[in-house]
């Protein structure tokens, strides 16, 4: 069992800054590295790897670890900050919490005793608020009206989906729910929305919320449900949205990615500190 009472925290956007500023009113050593280009590294020091390496029980890698498969993803670095020259540093014995996502090849940083705080229901669960109010807030500043009594749909009724669609019918929008299974179309029902099969999706909108990373708004749909709204693609990359089909009928669409660390980033930061916390409790590291 290890007694970590430290954390190294390398690269990263604002969710981790405010990450180690959480741990370190907990009381934790904080060691970052990566952000010598931030205007405000609230009360903390951006250090040479060496030395984060050096003091630190644990290391916290972003999320995503990387955008290019080779270089940690860190906005605020000067310098770009290899894979290949973390791995080799750490090494395999001192944890490492991150959060993969499909631009590193999971073999290449399989070397390092890696826990994926990404991948838990809590982080999961807990990131759908911000990236609800995130969703909202792109739709408040590029429709022309008013959200509220404005035609939504939203696509999908997982955790985002379900979020999502409870905080636009609360600022009075008009609100479809796109769901896949009986049952959650009936709870759609319950709530006072208007429930609607995936597959079968009808009426004109104003704006178009897609949760679901897979193709369901191909030309088609688009031409038959949002050939005058604004489409904001709120899932993973590729996305669900036909971008040359939406180009072609003038249909505007934002891909709002990692939108906690954008809308939000302290309440993501703290997420991603929790999330480490509880791997921490239940491996017992």
């Amino acid at each position: 069992m290890l007694d970590i009472n430290s954390f190294g925290i390398i690269g990263g956007d604002k969710r981790q800054l405010f990450c180690a500023r959480s741990m370190a009113d907990d009381g934790y050593g904080v060691f970052l590295t990566g952000f010598d280009k931030s205007r405000d590294m609230l009360g903390l020091k951006n250090s040479d790897i060496s030395v984060v390496v050096n003091s630190s029980d644990a290391f916290i890698l972003p999320l995503p670890i990387s955008k290019d498969g080779s270089t940690v993803f860190a906005p605020f670095s000067e310098n770009s900050i290899e894979i290949s020259d973390i791995i080799r540093v750490i090494g395999s014995k001192k944890p490492v919490f991150c959060g993969i996502n499909g631009a590193v090849d999971e073999n290449t940083v399989s070397s390092m005793r890696l826990f994926r705080y990404s991948s838990r229901e809590e982080f999961s669960v807990a990131n759908a608020l911000p990236t609800a109010e995130g969703a909202l807030e792109i739709a408040m500043r590029e429709y022309d009206g008013t959200v509220s009594g404005s035609r939504c749909i939203v696509i999908g009724y997982g955790r985002i989906g379900r979020v999502l669609s409870l905080i636009l019918k609360g600022i009075g929008a008009d609100v479809t729910v796109a769901a896949r299974k009986i049952k959650d179309r009936e709870f759609i029902r319950a709530l006072g929305m208007t429930p609607v099969p995936v597959d079968n999706m009808v009426g004109k909108y104003d704006l178009v919320f897609n949760t679901v990373p897979a193709m369901v708004l191909d030309s088609h749909t688009l031409a038959r449900i949002a050939s005058e709204a604004i489409v904001i693609d709120l899932a993973s990359l590729p996305g669900g949205v036909d971008d040359n089909a939406a180009e072609r009928m003038s249909i505007r669409v934002f891909h709002a990615l990692s939108l906690p660390g954008k809308a939000a980033p302290k309440t993501a930061g703290i997420i991603i500190k929790n999330a480490v916390y509880n791997i921490i409790e239940e491996e017992e590291l």
